[in-house]
């Protein structure tokens, strides 16, 4: 018999209150793996990097804040505004899914480039030390989900949970609390001699995004269309983002014990989930497939039978009611 180690316990007792009580045995197919994974030819097939989209995506993320700025300023009245500040807090998923891709070496085929502009250059820009430090913890993330270096084991734990506990994470998030406690181990580590290498590198980035926005006329749009979007808005999103795709699963092999998946509608789809990224099953059956391309191993594994309607959400609200115990 194994040795049931301390990990084990936390696994036993605090993961598994979502996930599918058994999962039908597959044998595999022409196309996939009894694992899901896509045999050698249609791997091959998915494998294909689009550097082309994906300089269009870069193009597009890089205007995006421009874009939803001018429009404000443009327009001028509270709607507009409070309209441009979802935006901007929408905009982090979208730059941020694009970082997770680098992260992965997949944005580019040309790996220099790939972590110059998905990593250093985006990955800095966007609250982060343009390090791949996020790489590194990350794979930990896909080689054993749940597993003892799992770095989000206490975000996706214990679900379900009181619906008291859930509003007060959400509130929060909302409230900029999340976000403050993300932002201030930059500015503490300014103080600190083993941190303040890293530290600096993290707030230049901010040092460098307040310019532009003074640089355009309006220094105080970095704190109302950048700092407070991220410090709020996307917080929230990102929580739900997160739990939607590992909250109440397991440690195991077989990734459908694992992560969920939700069928996406338009505003899920295009807003909440830009690039395919909410293809997350398919994304942790083979991490090294580029998110375009995730949208196709979707399909095959629900056409050949690993990936069963009983095992898929109806959509993200059905999903996160599941979150609060009854």
């Amino acid at each position: 018999m194994a040795e049931v180690g301390p990990h084990d316990v936390l696994v036993a007792d605090y993961t598994g209150g979502l996930a599918p009580e058994s999962v039908p045995e597959f044998a595999g197919s022409e196309r996939l793996r009894p694992d899901g994974r896509p045999r050698p030819e249609f791997r091959a097939e998915l494998r294909r990097i689009p550097n082309l989209r994906n300089v269009l995506f870069v193009v597009i993320t890089a205007i995006y804040p421009v874009v939803v700025c001018w429009a404000a300023i443009s327009v001028n009245n509270a709607v507009g505004w409070l309209v441009a500040f979802l935006a901007m807090g929408i905009y982090f998923q979208r730059a941020l899914t694009l970082f997770h891709e680098a992260a992965h070496r997949l944005l580019f085929s040309n790996r220099r480039l790939n972590d110059l502009i998905g990593e250093q250059i985006i990955g800095w820009l966007v609250f982060g030390d343009g390090s791949n430090v996020y790489r590194l913890v990350h794979s930990q993330h896909h080689r054993d989900e749940f597993g003892p270096k799992e770095p989000d084991f206490a975000l996706y734990a214990r679900y379900p949970i009181p619906a008291e506990s859930m509003r007060r994470k959400l509130i929060r998030d909302a409230i900029g609390i999340s976000g403050w406690k993300n932002l201030r181990p930059a500015i503490v580590g300014l103080a600190r001699p083993a941190r303040r290498r890293r530290a600096a590198k993290y707030l230049s980035g901010q040092l460098v995004v307040f310019t532009l926005f003074a640089l355009s006329g309006h220094p105080w749009l970095y704190v109302f269309m950048w700092l407070l979007p991220w410090m709020t808005f996307w917080r929230v999103a990102n929580r739900l983002r997160a739990l939607a795709e590992h909250a109440g699963m397991t440690r195991s092999a077989d990734r459908r014990m694992t992560t969920h998946h939700i069928s996406q509608g338009f505003l899920s789809r295009y807003v909440f989930l830009s690039q395919s990224i909410g293809y997350h099953l398919a994304h942790h059956v083979d991490s090294g497939i580029p998110m375009a391309n995730l949208p196709k191993l979707h399909r095959a594994l629900e056409a050949d039978g690993y990936l069963t309607p009983e095992m898929t959400y109806p959509s993200y609200r059905a999903f996160w009611k599941t979150l609060v115990a009854s």
